[in-house]
Order: structure tokens, then sequence, then C-alpha cells
């Protein structure tokens, strides 16, 4: 269960700015969720995300979901956050890192812990995801235990 940070906007592209009402609703949403449930990062996961934000003014924090993909059924996707939207839930992480995702996808998420992981020459990102049943041999994608 990894992946790269892949910005699909450019880093200095100006962006309007945030509605500080849309961040503090989404913060209530996950602070309002029980401890255990909710996305965290470790020490890690803040330096490296700390360095890929540096200088990016538009960077709200990590935008984290899953997609139906590959031969699991899941996969994971990593942006930068440069908006808040209605369904989002905003989990601050310490060291002014948030991760910041969607209903949907906090549903096959609930209760990960976001790592920065290097392995020989490989540096990534990797999302310990106490929900994940099986994952593909490739490692790309994943299931999900069904809520009962």
């Amino acid at each position: 269960m990894t992946a790269e940070v892949h910005s699909a906007q450019p880093a200095n592209e100006t962006t309007a700015p945030v509605d500080p009402a849309r961040i503090e609703a989404a913060r209530a949403r996950a602070t309002a969720l029980p401890a255990e449930q909710r996305l965290s990062a470790t020490e890690a996961a803040r330096r490296h995300l700390t360095k890929a934000f540096e200088g990016d003014e538009g960077a709200l924090g990590l935008r984290l979901g899953i997609k139906k993909s590959g031969c699991s059924g899941f996969a994971y996707v990593m942006d930068v956050a440069r908006s808040v939207e209605d369904d989002d839930l905003w989990f601050d992480c310490g060291d002014g890192i948030a991760v910041i995702t969607d209903e949907e996808s906090f549903n096959a998420l609930r209760g990960s812990t976001l790592d920065y992981v290097v392995e020989g020459l490989t540096r990534m990102l990797h999302v310990d995801n106490p929900n994940v049943e099986d994952s593909c041999g490739c490692g790309e994608s994943f299931t999900v235990r069904e809520e009962a």
C-alpha cells in the first residue's frame, strides 16, 4: 500500500483563497470522530511533507483518497490539497501538516497512519491501513473489509 505524492497542479499556480469557515467545518467533522478512527502521520511523513510543501503558498496539506483500480479493487491517490470541499475531513497531524480526505474515501481509510519509508534507494509515502483485507501481488491495489 504505497503511493508517491504527485501534484496535478503546478506549485506556482495561483488559487483562490479557501474560506476559513470551510476549513473549520472540515476540522470539526474530523475531530468529532473517535481518536482511533482519525488519520495520522508519523514524524518521518510530517518532515517529508513539510519539505515537499515548502514555498508552495497554495498547499493546504496532503489530499489522500482512494479510487477504483487494479486487480484488488482500490488504489491510493495522493496530491497537494488546494481546496476544501463540503464533504472533506481535515486531520491536523502535527508540525503544521494536515491530511485531508473526502467522506467516501475516509470509509476505507479510517484509522490509517501515513508514513515515509526508505527502503534502499526507494523513498515513498506509505499508508498503514488497518482496513485492508487483501492486496494484489504488485502491492498497487487493495480490498477493504466491509463494515458490519
